[in-house]
């Protein structure tokens, strides 16, 4: 490997039609890298996903530069990392890994561009919408990104709903912790009709809505005109979610600013090169109408 090549990739369940090889293979080649990306898809080759681990050590030991890692993984894979950045620590999720030095000696040092890439869609999309009251629905490792990216944003007041009652309160500790007592509360299922009455923003942070997880996160007549709503599924591009707020004449967007953010975000760690951004979405666009 020279500093003008690079193999990279992504570790996660389902990913075959992921935008990611795409999107950091064509921006390489605009800066005459070489670049390998490589998707590692758990179903693929039967493996679990507490496996992660040994395939990070694969990676590594096969000279892989770095990886990107999705659902279900985020979290998983960070007791297998060498040192974590205080975001990602702070988040307690790792979307990126980075081989720091040569060899079976690199250190693996996780990463967290989720967080950079959802604030950065967010501001790009929703830089006026009012914030005081958002629901979150998931709290895993997208959501937790999710959620540290909204209160750095300036949401005043976030509802985390999970499934899994442990995993909100871990999530909400760690917010309050870092951006002040009750900023963030753990809700019930039971509690969304009057959350979601009240809310100005709700963002989507399960795979419910996905290709392989059809269907909507919550029921539709809680969703309202006054209503902004993300979602970060972004296969397929307009989700039942997305499509039925829409009509809702809600503002409403889907997954794939934060998507090409957090690949530039991780592009530029791989490579020490600065992505052009507004390119990267119009690569995007390009592949989403290619479908």
């Amino acid at each position: 490997m020279t500093q003008d090549s690079y193999l990279i990739g992504l570790i996660g369940s389902v990913i075959g039609t992921s935008f990611s090889p795409a999107l950091h293979e064509r921006e390489a080649d605009l800066h005459g890298l070489r670049y390998l990306y490589r998707l590692i898809d758990l179903d693929r080759i039967g493996a679990e996903p507490d496996k992660v681990g040994e395939l990070v050590g694969a990676a590594k030991a096969m000279g892989y530069r770095g990886l990107n890692i999705t659902h279900p993984c985020k979290q998983l894979v960070i007791e297998c990392l060498d040192e974590l950045t205080p975001q990602a620590e702070a988040i307690g999720a790792v979307n990126t890994v980075v081989f720091e030095g040569e060899g079976r000696s690199a250190r693996a040092v996780g990463h967290n561009t989720d967080v950079t890439g959802f604030a950065a869609s967010l501001d790009r999309e929703l830089a006026d919408a009012p914030r005081t009251r958002v629901v979150q629905l998931g709290a895993g490792g997208a959501g937790a990104a999710v959620a540290h990216a909204l209160l750095t944003q300036g949401s005043g007041h976030l509802a985390l709903v999970d499934p899994l009652a442990d995993r909100a309160e871990t999530l909400a500790a760690s917010l309050n912790r870092n951006f002040g007592a009750g900023r963030a509360v753990v809700a019930a299922s039971d509690d969304l009709p009057a959350l979601m009455a009240r809310a100005d923003g709700l963002v989507h942070a399960t795979p419910t809505g996905m290709s392989t997880h059809p269907g909507l996160p919550l029921p539709a007549d809680l969703l309202h005109p006054d209503l902004w709503i993300v979602d970060v599924v972004y296969r397929p591009l307009e989700t039942e979610l997305v499509r039925i707020a829409r009509a809702l004449g809600c503002t409403a967007l889907n997954g794939v600013g934060m998507v090409v953010f957090q690949a530039a975000d991780a592009f530029q760690l791989f490579t020490g090169r600065t992505p052009d951004r507004l390119r990267m979405l119009a690569h995007a666009a390009e592949l989403a109408d290619s479908e």
